[in-house]
């Protein structure tokens, strides 16, 4: 009886490992961008909105658990791109995320890194936002003032740098992430530009690690 018990949990296991590790399937799990971005190309792309509260809760406590096991298996660069349709001051976040991403480069420091400029200002909206129910109804100077005091970015440096070519070209350049983003909505993971994942086909955090991994080696 016991040699029977035994056969059936292996055959369980080997059931739930094969499960585990079967090919994504496209309708199910992903979907393919009609139009590829060329850009995203061997990253993991996360299109989100400051006033969105899932990515808000998604950046709280499936990002961390994820991201950096994607990064280790899969060699993906996570890329945060904000989507500047969502939000009322939305395009003033991108612009405002723009030069903190390229003064973080600068730097030397990533977008994961505590201490950037990035998740500073990321955080300080999120906090005000979502937990404080601040909508900045006094216009956008205060809304502006929030990421300043978070990033140490002045007012006065920022009205300058956001016409900047450099500032421009990169929120420019996150206008692409619309088109995953009118598929299901944000949070919105995109995969070496061409694969978005279902958020739908979800159930824990380790199902989109190996979600993740599994479409970083379609063609």
């Amino acid at each position: 009886m016991m040699r029977i018990e035994k056969i059936f949990a292996a055959a369980v296991l080997a059931f739930a490992v094969a499960a585990s590790s079967a090919a994504p399937v496209e309708g199910e799990q992903y979907v393919k961008l009609e139009r590829p971005v060329a850009a995203w190309q061997g990253k993991l792309v996360k299109v989100f909105s400051y006033d969105c509260r899932f990515c808000y809760r998604y950046d709280a406590g499936v990002d961390p658990r994820v991201v950096p096991q994607v990064q280790k298996d899969a060699g993906l660069a996570f890329y945060p791109v904000h989507l500047e349709t969502k939000g009322k001051y939305g395009r003033t976040a991108s612009e405002f995320f723009a030069l903190c991403l390229l003064r973080d480069q600068k730097a030397g420091r990533t977008n994961l890194d505590k201490d950037s400029l990035f998740v500073k200002t990321k955080n300080a909206l999120y906090e005000a936002y979502h937990r404080k129910g601040e909508t900045w109804e006094s216009g956008e100077a205060a809304f502006i003032q929030t990421m300043s005091k978070a990033s140490g970015i002045s007012p006065e440096d920022f009205a300058e740098q956001r016409k900047t070519q450099a500032v421009q070209k990169l929120a420019d350049a996150w206008k692409v992430s619309y088109e995953a983003a009118k598929v299901q909505g944000i949070p919105a993971f995109v995969v070496n530009g061409k694969y978005l994942v279902l958020n739908k086909s979800l159930r824990n955090a380790q199902g989109l690690v190996t979600l993740l991994n599994e479409l970083s080696k379609l063609p």
